[in-house]
């Protein structure tokens, strides 16, 4: 399987892991990931967008600020945004963040019907963690790629 097959089966994996959505940002440089993959609903994502909500968003600061995984009901998160995140049904969730070669990556999962146990963070650290070493040196996804994606709904920008 070569490097894009393996990107695609693991976003696959990493969007069925986390049925509620996703929010990917790959190999992040100063405060703009190269890759920015998303599967929120869209309503989620417009609303995000439009009201500014990354500015207070405790995933992206958590992120930003750490490294490891952190369950979203232990998020600090005096703005109100994981309240709002819930009107969308985005009910439970984890962050991951990781570092290597100077570069970093994070990512929040949701579910809207239950918590991720451990073992589901775990894996999705591990298949996060993969996804960072395979992009690192990609400079552009494949069009074969960019259908598979949207045939997912999820969504694609570039940094």
């Amino acid at each position: 399987m070569d490097s894009e097959d393996r990107i695609s089966t693991l976003l696959a994996r990493l969007h069925q892991a986390s049925p509620a959505g996703f929010a990917i940002a790959l190999h992040v440089r100063f405060t703009a990931p190269k890759y920015l993959f998303q599967s929120y609903a869209k309503d989620w994502l417009d609303t995000y967008s439009r009201e500014g909500l990354v500015l207070h968003d405790p995933v992206v600061r958590w992120g930003f600020e750490n490294e490891g995984t952190i369950r979203w009901s232990g998020l600090d998160d005096p703005a109100g945004i994981m309240a709002r995140a819930r009107e969308f049904g985005l009910n439970h969730g984890a962050v991951i963040a990781l570092t290597r070669n100077g570069r970093r990556t994070m990512a929040g999962f949701s579910r809207s019907d239950r918590d991720l146990t451990d073992a589901e963070i775990d894996g999705l650290k591990a298949d996060l963690s993969e996804l960072h070493d395979l992009t690192e040196s990609v400079e552009a996804l494949s069009p074969s790629v960019h259908m598979t994606l949207k045939q997912m709904s999820i969504y694609l920008t570039h940094g």
